[in-house]
């Protein structure tokens, strides 16, 4: 098979680059350029392809071939083989019956009458001998439908060709026969509104095998007349004779290079045309590419070796049987854990710092100065039933008698009872913290993961620790309610006595206000706004020690509404069937209206932690949650004892009552208060600071004691995988690197050519008369019109030199193939970088004879090509 040759050079390169990324487990991005096909019928664009893919494949013929667009997909593959999309599964080895595939399905769709459709066919073509590439041959061109096309057969040719020639990613040949106008040619035409800097556009002259005799397409050639960015290229294809002769490609490519090394006009830039040069040049557009995408590719790369260097360099000398190695790990990750639990708690900082909740020492802090006094608030009795309880105490201290003082002993009682229940609110606070604590070390040991032995020891041992301290902790704290109860100590600084105790206050059950000062400021919801207003809506609300106010935004610029506290209490709303929410309530409890018509302002938050932060707020304002015994009492409970306890209440003992009442508030004050500062700082000595001395001095000790150190520091099964895996992915992303700079030195890359003065292409439809004659014409007379600078033949790319044998194999850096120049008079040889010598004139050519021609020619080909092999040898060595 003739393959293309510069293809095949470049696809060691790029299976270089594709090893190395596979290995990485990256995808490799090169999204290598489209090369489509576009011109007007028989203008010899599949033989084109064909001649690019180096097989005989695509259908044949006169008129209109090409009837649907062929997406030609070819992928490098061990195998020769062809897929079409339609007949999945179906592998076509012969290249004829891929033919015969394509007709037969163009007629499926299209019928047999030159119908055209714009759904494309599929084909992939998998070889050794190509790169992934996608080739596209396009519909010819055409004016006057024929058979079964439709009248607007030109407009919709040309809407199908824009879905491919629009993209960036897409090389256009624009084909024009040599035998036909060419300042009128539509695929020039086509690619100038698609391309107007002429950056993707190569224009490829065919047939010029068949011009009149005469005349010759030099100066179209040479880029001198109607000049493009990137030149022509010129090349003769297989006739149809040939075609039905079975001439293959190999011996087309022989006949074609000797038509121009025969023809007088195109002689002398022979190795700058012809199917092998536009070959070369189209691998030349894949090289540039690949260069381009190589910066990208290289900047991803070392982005990923950065990142992975941190995690590698612990790896890098790690022998996993080495003990000096694990006990070195043993102690870097307990003293990692020190570190780490100590900021959790005070708060000093850490890398890892939670965003979305509270944890650790914040945690802790709210759980003592909010949910604790919370709690202490919530298991006070109502005023009713506390006093009933004070008047059966004072009665049955007196007994039979009739008292005339009020009795200390029913003080005595009343308090120890409330004292008691202090116990409840401090060891479930005790509960809470140690629930964070142990939430902690969960998450301050996650780095052991390596290690999960470890791990599991690290976590038994100080959880052991932490439960030791809590039992402790909840015995203090019960000491401490029992000291309370031990002694009553009426002489306290804070207690009113009995001589103040007498005269009755109204406000013995309302907090000490601070002045109207702000306590807390946030957003809720508020729920009963009724129907019109959609049921809820967000506020921002502020809370004072006297009332409550809502606004509109955070601004506080609109006053929504202004809610004073007095009297009000809090309770619990059950959340709804749907809703996410947390619910409270603030009401009267002498069933007063609270807001407007309701009885009750209904009031959420997204988190419970928020409510119980806000409820923890309004004790501070004095407005306290809704007492259990004001629900369960029943109506009939409530109005019996209360009809027996006031029947039989004589004033004497309603004045006893309000005594000890006072007394019993005055008292419970100095408990509380003394039970809310003693509670956090036994919690914080026993627990706390004692688990934090035990992780620092006492819990490597422990380990060693626990077992053995090594079957202790294995590691998981997963986490030598991992590792094994980073070292992998370090040692392919630094090949990777290599290779990448191994392809940037090996590929060279050509410079775009400097655009040229083409607005002929526009002109020439406006105005007709003025396009400039054919190549196909009356021929050419002297010197052309329209004569560019002699340099302007440099704008296609240069060929290597031209002599009557074949150049010797050259490696494949695109390099030399640019600085190849024509042959040059003796004593100035062609070298790279140089530009192109002049050509001689065509009125001085006749005066040399024809072997004097001959006999220069080889003489300095040869010369040229020596000054090549040494330049190439120096360069690769």
């Amino acid at each position: 098979m003739a393959g293309n040759m510069g293809m095949e050079q470049l696809i060691p390169i790029v299976n270089k680059l594709q090893d190395a990324f596979t290995q990485l487990g990256v995808h490799m991005q090169l999204d290598l350029p489209q090369i489509a096909v576009v011109g007007g019928q028989s203008a010899g664009k599949s033989s084109v392809l064909e001649n690019f893919v180096g097989r005989d494949f695509l259908p044949r013929g006169s008129g209109i071939v090409t009837r649907r667009p062929l997406i030609l997909q070819l992928i490098n593959s061990n195998l020769e083989y062809g897929e079409f999309l339609h007949c999945k599964g179906k592998k076509f080895s012969d290249f004829d019956e891929i033919r015969r595939e394509i007709e037969a399905e163009t007629d499926r769709m299209t019928g047999s009458n030159k119908g055209i459709s714009n759904i494309p066919i599929n084909l992939r073509v998998y070889s050794p001998n190509v790169l992934n590439i996608t080739l596209i041959d396009l519909p010819g061109l055409t004016k006057v439908p024929v058979g079964d096309q439709p009248v607007d057969i030109e407009q919709q040719i040309k809407e199908m060709l824009f879905q491919f020639i629009t993209k960036e990613t897409c090389l256009i040949l624009a084909v024009t026969p040599a035998n036909t106008d060419l300042a009128t040619s539509d695929a020039l035409q086509i690619s100038k509104q698609v391309d107007p800097d002429g950056m993707r556009t190569i224009g490829v002259i065919t047939k010029l095998d068949l011009m009149d005799e005469g005349t010759d397409a030099r100066d179209v050639l040479e880029n001198k007349l109607l000049p493009l960015r990137r030149g022509y290229i010129g090349v003769v294809n297989r006739s149809q004779k040939d075609i039905d002769g079975r001439k293959d490609i190999k011996a087309a490519l022989a006949a074609e290079r000797k038509f121009f090394l025969g023809h007088p006009s195109y002689r002398h830039m022979a190795d700058r045309l012809g199917t092998p040069y536009l070959q070369r040049v189209l691998n030349q557009q894949l090289t540039n590419h690949i260069r381009d995408t190589l910066p990208g590719l290289r900047d991803k790369l070392q982005k990923q070796l950065l990142a992975l260097e941190k995690d590698v360099e612990q790896f890098k000398y790690f022998r996993p049987d080495d003990p000096a190695i694990k006990t070195k790990a043993m102690l870097q990750m307990i003293q990692q854990l020190q570190s780490d639990f100590e900021r959790t708690i005070e708060g000093s900082g850490s890398a890892q710092i939670n965003t979305n909740e509270l944890s650790g020492g914040a945690k802790i802090n709210r759980l003592f100065h909010e949910r604790f006094p919370f709690e202490i608030v919530k298991m006070e009795i109502d005023e009713k039933e506390l006093r009933r309880e004070i008047a059966f105490a004072i009665r049955n201290i007196h007994g039979i008698r009739v008292g005339l003082f009020t009795p200390d002993m029913a003080f005595e009682a009343i308090v120890k009872k409330q004292i008691a229940r202090l116990k409840e609110p401090s060891l479930k606070c005790t509960d809470l913290v140690v629930n964070e604590l142990s939430n902690v070390v969960r998450i301050c040991t996650d780095k052991m993961s390596r290690y999960p032995r470890l791990r599991e020891e690290t976590e038994r041992i100080i959880t052991s620790y932490i439960r030791n301290r809590e039992q402790l902790c909840k015995e203090q704290l019960i000491l401490l309610v029992e000291c309370e109860l031990a002694y009553m100590n009426t002489n306290h600084e804070d207690f009113i006595g009995f001589a103040n105790a007498q005269q009755s206050s109204d406000n013995s059950n309302k907090t000490h206000k601070l002045g109207n000062q702000v306590i807390r400021k946030g957003w809720m919801c508020i729920h009963n706004l009724g129907i019109m207003k959609g049921g809820s809506r967000d506020y921002w609300f502020v809370l004072m020690s006297e009332n409550i106010s809502w606004f509109k935004d955070e601004e506080e610029r609109e006053k929504k509404y202004m809610l004073p506290l007095d009297g009000l209490k809090i309770k619990d709303v059950e959340q709804g069937f749907m809703s996410r929410r947390h619910t409270f309530a603030l009401f009267n409890p002498e069933g007063r209206n609270v807001y407007k018509d309701y009885k009750q302002l209904e009031l959420s938050c997204e988190t419970q932690d928020d409510v119980d932060s806000w409820k923890a707020s309004f004790l501070r304002a004095g407005v306290y949650p809704e007492k259990s015994s004001d629900v369960s009492n029943s109506d009939e409970d409530g109005r019996e004892s209360s009809t027996e306890s006031t029947t039989s209440m004589d004033p004497v003992l309603e004045r006893q009552v309000e005594t000890i009442r006072n007394l019993v508030d005055s008292y419970m004050k100095i408990v509380t208060k003394s039970c809310r500062d003693l509670v956090p700082k036994i919690i914080m000595h026993l627990i706390i600071n004692n688990s934090k001395d035990f992780i620092n001095g006492e819990l490597l000790a422990h380990l060693y004691a626990s077992g053995d150190q090594s079957q202790m520091m294995e590691e998981s099964a997963e986490e030598a995988v991992k590792r094994e895996e980073m070292m992998r992915m370090y040692q392919a992303c630094k090949e990777a690197l290599r290779i990448i700079g191994d392809v940037s030195m090996a590929t060279v890359t050509t410079p775009v050519p400097p655009p040229v003065k083409n607005d002929w292409l526009a002109s020439s439809l406006d105005n007709p008369r003025l396009s400039p004659p054919s190549p196909g014409g009356a021929g050419r007379r002297g010197v052309p019109s329209n004569p560019t600078p002699a340099n302007a033949a440099s704008r296609a790319p240069p060929p290597p030199p031209a002599s009557g044998r074949p150049a010797p194999a050259i490696p494949n850096r695109p390099g030399p193939e640019q600085g190849r120049q024509p042959p040059a008079p003796p004593g100035r040889p062609g070298g790279q970088g140089l530009p192109p010598p002049l050509i001689p004139s065509r009125g001085t050519m006749p005066q040399i004879p024809q072997r004097v021609q001959q006999a220069v020619g080889q003489a300095v080909a040869q010369v040229a090509v020596n000054e090549l092999t040494n330049a190439f040898a120096n360069r690769f060595k």
